[in-house]
């Protein structure tokens, strides 16, 4: 709970991942949980039980994105910070999506896809802020380090799940 505490303002972009502490078991967590609810998120939309091989491989190309990117910065040192500051605030965000979700899919009007929308630019900055503090790099780059992370997480994740399951 304490570590719970101490990773929370990167939500409200108080905080730097370098400056967190490096736990194991709060990484082993937040993997296990950012899995599960993923699960939960895209079997929902999906109904389909490819979705879990679909999560799968977005994690592995999200920890390897975050790894390529310290690697490159000479600063792998970082690694269990950044990846559990990163995958932390995606499973605060994914909590809050989750019954807005259900509110935009019952409710279908714009307030409902409008506030999915507010939660999901609120992702990206806290990723974008993430990656700024991390690589030591300005705003608009941090911004094009998020955007990247996110096409190449989640669009390749979805590319090499239809490969695969095609």
């Amino acid at each position: 709970m304490d570590l719970i505490k101490q990773y929370l303002p990167l939500c409200w972009f108080d905080v730097s991942p370098l400056q967190l502490p490096k736990s194991a078991t709060f990484f082993k967590n937040n993997l296990i949980f950012n899995f599960l609810i993923l699960c939960f998120i895209h079997f929902n939309m999906t109904d389909d039980i490819e979705s879990i091989s679909e999560v799968l491989i977005e994690i592995l190309l999200n920890l390897g994105f975050i790894a390529f990117t310290l690697w490159l910065n000479g600063s792998t040192q970082f690694y269990a910070q950044v990846a559990s500051a990163i995958l932390f605030s995606e499973n605060v965000v994914a909590i809050v999506i989750i019954p807005i979700v259900f509110w935009a899919t019952v409710a279908e009007n714009w307030w409902g896809y409008g506030s999915l929308l507010l939660a999901l630019a609120w992702n990206w900055a806290m990723i974008a802020e993430i990656y700024k503090k991390a690589l030591d790099i300005n705003l608009m780059a941090g911004i094009v380090m998020a955007s990247f992370y996110f096409i190449f997480s989640f669009g390749g994740g979805f590319a090499i799940n239809s490969f695969l399951t095609g």
